[in-house]
């Protein structure tokens, strides 16, 4: 596949008026797009990971607010009741991606922006305000990947082998992906990177989603399961981790796939660079400390029978399945972001990247 092809694989569509999400759980057996028409088909898609990714959640749930609430209001009264109710439902698919609340409370909040300033003359207007809104957080996702790719790319070197985790590719975003951007980008200036992309247990993105994505560009990449991590490393296989995140606190530690903070531990212990992908979006600054951050608990059958064609666990065991883990600041070498890069001390920097501009 071309690498424009690849790109056109975006998880969230609008066209014709109508929202498409990837069936991100079809992958990679199947290309399959559906239709949202409903909150209750939105909440559905996120929950159950059909679109998933923090920036692409944030950009689903934006145009899932404008599209579902349309046509279905006789006033502006009316109108406002149910964007704000219909946005406080969504919220509540999945805790912590911190996108998805700031999506929507960024489109709640230009709402009542236009209404107090009197922009708003009818139902229409509001619902055309919406999708534009939901279009522009789409176009700075796109570009906020661009320049995380060029600010990433800046600490890497052609040759060198990369372990990722988990997904944080195009289709974890509108477009290029976080962690993935860079690698990406080098493949175009042959860089001839080497990627090792963990499976990703319970769900298998990795296996499923980063694997195929990057095998479809092209890019040399070999597929290991998580507990293979700490050989590679050892065998002076993997020069540079790249991750992406869900939600970073104030203090620099960083929430993403279950799994993650076990890489960067790893990577301490045998001196690599590990290296956080965070859109200024998912900073949280309200949010001090990683122990703040609230954890997703999934489903035990994820674990149980999941991709088994018979159930690997004794019937009735009690399951643990946090879908995220926190990994500390002191593991993280350096935050990449689309204003540049932030490094320790993270209270300092991240406070001066949500300012304007760091490294």
């Amino acid at each position: 596949m071309e690498r424009n092809e690849l790109f056109d694989l975006a998880p969230v569509r609008y066209e014709d008026g109508a929202l498409l999400f990837l069936d991100q759980t079809a992958l990679p057996g199947a290309e399959i797009y559906e239709k949202m028409e409903t909150a209750e088909d939105v909440w559905d898609a996120i929950r159950k990971l059909k679109v998933r990714g923090a920036p692409a959640i944030g950009v689903g749930a934006a145009y899932g607010l404008a599209v579902v609430t349309r046509g279905k209001a006789e006033d502006l009264a009316g109108y406002e009741a149910l964007l704000r109710n219909t946005g406080e439902y969504l919220i509540t698919s999945r805790p912590t991606a911190v996108n998805l609340a700031w999506a929507v409370r960024r489109m709640l909040r230009v709402f009542g922006e236009a209404k107090a300033a009197g922009s708003l003359g009818s139902v229409a207007d509001a619902e055309a305000l919406m999708l534009a809104e939901a279009e522009k957080i789409r176009l700075e996702d796109v570009a906020a990947c661009k320049a995380m790719g060029e600010y990433g790319l800046s600490l890497l070197e052609p040759g060198m082998g990369i372990l990722t985790h988990c997904n944080a590719g195009t289709i974890a975003t509108a477009k290029y992906g976080t962690c993935l951007a860079p690698i990406y980008l080098g493949q175009e200036r042959g860089y001839g990177f080497r990627v090792f992309a963990d499976e990703t247990r319970p769900l298998l993105q990795g296996a499923r989603l980063t694997s195929w994505e990057l095998s479809r560009a092209g890019v040399d990449v070999t597929l290991i399961c998580d507990n293979m991590a700490s050989i590679v490393m050892k065998n002076g296989w993997i020069d540079a981790v790249v991750v992406g995140c869900d939600r970073m606190a104030r203090n620099g530690d960083g929430a993403n796939k279950i799994g993650t903070s076990g890489v960067a531990i790893l990577a301490k212990e045998y001196g690599i660079p590990f290296y956080m992908y965070v859109p200024t979006s998912t900073i949280d600054l309200d949010t001090p400390t990683g122990d703040d951050i609230h954890i997703e608990l999934r489903d035990g059958d994820e674990i149980r029978t999941m991709w088994y064609e018979k159930p690997m666990a004794p019937e009735g065991v009690k399951t643990y399945n946090p879908s995220f883990d926190v990994t500390p600041a002191k593991y993280i070498t350096a935050v990449i972001t689309e204003k540049g890069i932030a490094r320790p001390p993270y209270t300092e920097s991240l406070a001066a990247i949500m300012k304007g501009g760091a490294e």
